[in-house]
């Protein structure tokens, strides 16, 4: 390969990790501010329901999982959309500022040419490996951010109102209760968002810096030449910040390490690119970028249902035709590539469900789509790594006892045939005795039937002004509501 190519293809490397790193940091920085904002909402929604300790007693439940996962996918089906070109400009900027730490020319108006960057090929291969070398990219809270005092105040604000805090036993030292309660739903917050992987999100920009990044050199060049104007403006008005001068010591890309005091939540941004094709917004000319994004999942959403009616006709083939249309216009939600290993495995198509499962989870760690690759893998007569998918069932739920039982057949046949039972299981990763059960960590407080009421997230749907389009349900942290259903 061509030392030229060679470069070309780090400088693409380099970009797309550090586009990973920003996803992760920008998007722990969006769950640390819905902590804030609209977590307590949730729990005042919840308590109107029921009690102040119910929070506490059901943080870890499904149901409250569940929500989280729709919302937190919508969320970040938006990540190509929100951080790819801020991604780009920091990652521009520290290549930059490393080349004019070198004393390498930068031209005033096509930026940094690729060629003057070849004799310092070994420092980004350097830099490279260091970016390889570090962990995967996931969701923490960034130090930098303050502590959940302002969420807190926030809830007790809104249960001061509440009348049933002066006379019913439940609501004795309510505001501890909240306050467990509260910490207790955050983690959960930060445990479901863990189970989905950036490396999966930002589609676009992906394809970009693996498929269509030319080896020439002309894409590094175009990419000085788009960005280069941005920074010499932000310089002209911010000045060369010194942090941003040290950005090549690989901690990453963006405002980490440009020193500034807080992150910026960009998904409460407007967005002022993405969305859908020119023929498909006919009739829509006034709706926002946002509500042509509801839009696009919308009809991703009609046509799985037209999915699901085929399915339930037991017309699989009709109904993989709707789901791969589904994953068309929304390729960054991975519940239709579930629905259609669903489908190819009703008609034995294992390897397609397997691959079909393979993509959804390169997002979202799912129950459902380790269950459904299993199967898949079972019939491939692969058991081993099936019974890897029924673990990674475990990890997330304990007490699966559907997995459980599904390691016990997958080991079975082994022990009848083999005079070495040991050894196959060790093979397929099953221990001989089941997990201990999961147990809740216990309260400090004692509960009340208000507080072991089952409640269920309910969401509500949007209604835009869209020809042809019914009303289906949107998740979002703002449009919902809390039902009982005991």
């Amino acid at each position: 390969m061509a030392s030229i190519a060679q470069m070309e293809r780090c400088i693409a490397k380099i970009l797309l990790l550090r586009y990973q790193q920003d996803i992760s940091r920008l998007f722990s920085t969006r769950i640390h501010n819905v902590a804030l904002e609209h977590l307590p909402k949730l729990i005042h929604h919840c308590v109107a329901v029921s009690g102040p300790g119910w929070v506490a007693h059901n943080a870890d439940s499904e149901e409250i999982k569940d929500y989280f996962r729709a919302v937190l996918a919508m969320d970040l089906r938006q990540s190509g959309e929100r951080v790819a070109t801020k991604s780009v400009l920091w990652s521009y900027t520290a290549i930059r500022h490393f080349a004019i730490s070198h004393n390498i020319h930068i031209c005033d108006k096509r930026g940094l040419h690729s060629l003057r960057l070849l004799p310092y090929y070994p420092h980004l291969k350097a830099h490279l490996r260091s970016l390889e070398a570090a962990p995967a990219p996931t969701f923490n809270k960034p130090p930098l951010l303050g502590p959940l005092t302002p969420g807190l105040e926030l809830l007790e604000r809104h249960c001061l109102l509440r009348d049933k805090s002066r006379t019913n036993l439940a609501w004795v030292d309510w505001q501890s209760k909240l306050k467990i309660g509260y910490e207790r739903l955050v983690d959960t917050l930060w445990c479901t968002a863990r189970e989905f992987d950036v490396r999966g999100y930002g589609l676009v920009l992906r394809e970009k810096l693996t498929t269509k990044w030319c080896d020439c050199g002309c894409s590094t060049d175009h990419l000085g030449e788009v960005c280069e104007r941005t920074v010499r403006e932000d310089e002209g008005e911010a000045g060369r910040r010194a942090g941003k001068e040290r950005e090549w010591d690989g901690r990453g890309s963006g405002i980490w390490g440009w020193e500034t005091e807080e992150e910026e939540d960009v998904w409460e941004s407007r967005l002022d690119f993405g969305g859908l094709e020119t023929e498909e917004c006919q009739g829509v000319d006034d709706m926002s970028i946002g509500e042509l994004m509801e839009w696009r999942y919308i009809k991703a959403e009609r046509a799985k249902e037209k999915g699901n009616d085929a399915f339930k006709k037991k017309d699989f083939a009709l109904a993989i035709r709707h789901y791969v249309h589904a994953h068309q216009i929304e390729p960054e939600l991975p519940h239709y590539q579930l629905n259609l290993a669903a489908a190819h495995l009703k008609l034995e198509n294992w390897s397609a469900a397997e691959r079909a499962c393979t993509i959804a989870l390169g997002q979202h760690k799912s129950t459902k789509g380790y269950w459904r690759r299993a199967k898949a893998r079972k019939m491939l007569n692969r058991p081993g790594d099936a019974a890897r998918d029924l673990r990674m069932i475990l990890r997330l739920q304990p007490n699966n006892a559907e997995a459980l039982a599904e390691l016990s057949t997958l080991v079975s046949p082994y022990s009848a045939s083999s005079p070495s039972t040991s050894s196959c299981s060790h093979l397929l990763h099953i221990h001989p005795s089941p997990p201990a059960k999961h147990e809740k960590p216990p309260l400090p407080f004692a509960t009340h039937d208000v507080d072991r009421r089952r409640l269920k997230v309910v969401l509500l749907p949007l209604d835009l002004p869209m020809p042809k389009m019914d009303l289906l349900n949107y998740p979002s942290w703002d449009r919902f509501e809390v039902r009982r259903i005991d």
